[in-house]
């Protein structure tokens, strides 16, 4: 399964932070949709696939989640802030989505059962940095599912560098535990699964990882 190596994000910290923002949570996202639909589309969603959507926030990814995998398939949304999942709740309510399942719970503790096609870590830098977690989501992964990370990062040397990452260090600071590794936030995953194909966004401060899973 690869190294056990562990950032220690501090997960207690992580779900205050959280519990603070819950009620403007979308509207801190809004400027980072493009990066989701993106994110979304390289899972390549078909109907009757089932996709882990880790961290899942208030939400957000659900409805495209729910539109690539169809009536047939199953999204599982997992996040551990009680207020944040709530307002999913609400989502899937409104939004009359059949096969929709939200679990409260740390990713590395949740049940996922199994096994799954595709697997979405969207700005959800704290998790990839924990290794059980990322061990848990592998271990309920079908061969060749498809995997897809993206959030923060820090931006490479060139004439946007201060600027880019003048605007990366608050947001990561207002949003994540722990910097490690922010200036690859996929390694962790990327030494379970192998090389990622990785794309720069926004001007460097951002990324896409994907992979397929081949245990």
């Amino acid at each position: 399964m690869g190294p056990s190596n562990d950032r220690s994000p501090n997960r207690r910290a992580a779900l205050d932070r959280y519990r603070q923002r819950a009620a403007i949570y979308d509207w801190e996202l809004a400027a980072f949709e493009p990066l989701r639909r993106a994110a979304v589309e390289r899972l390549q969603l078909a109907p009757g696939d089932r996709v882990l959507d880790l961290g899942c926030g208030t939400g957000l990814s659900l409805a495209a989640l729910h539109a690539g995998s169809g009536d047939a398939g199953q999204v599982v949304g997992v996040e551990q802030c009680p207020e944040m999942i709530e307002i999913a709740h609400e989502r899937v309510r409104c939004g009359h989505w059949r096969g929709v399942r939200l679990i409260c719970a740390p990713v590395e503790a949740a049940e996922l059962a199994g096994p799954a096609d595709a697997a979405l870590f969207h700005f959800t830098h704290d998790i990839l940095q924990c290794a059980a977690a990322l061990d848990n989501v592998l271990r309920h992964l079908r061969p060749g599912a498809r995997i897809v990370a993206t959030g923060l990062k820090w931006a490479p040397p060139g004439p946007l560098w201060a600027l880019v990452n003048g605007f990366v260090l608050p947001a990561a600071l207002y949003s994540v535990t722990s910097l490690a590794s922010l200036d690859r936030p996929w390694a962790l995953l990327e030494q379970r699964l192998g090389p990622m194909a990785v794309e720069d966004s926004l001007c460097g401060g951002g990324f896409i990882a994907s992979a397929e899973y081949r245990p």
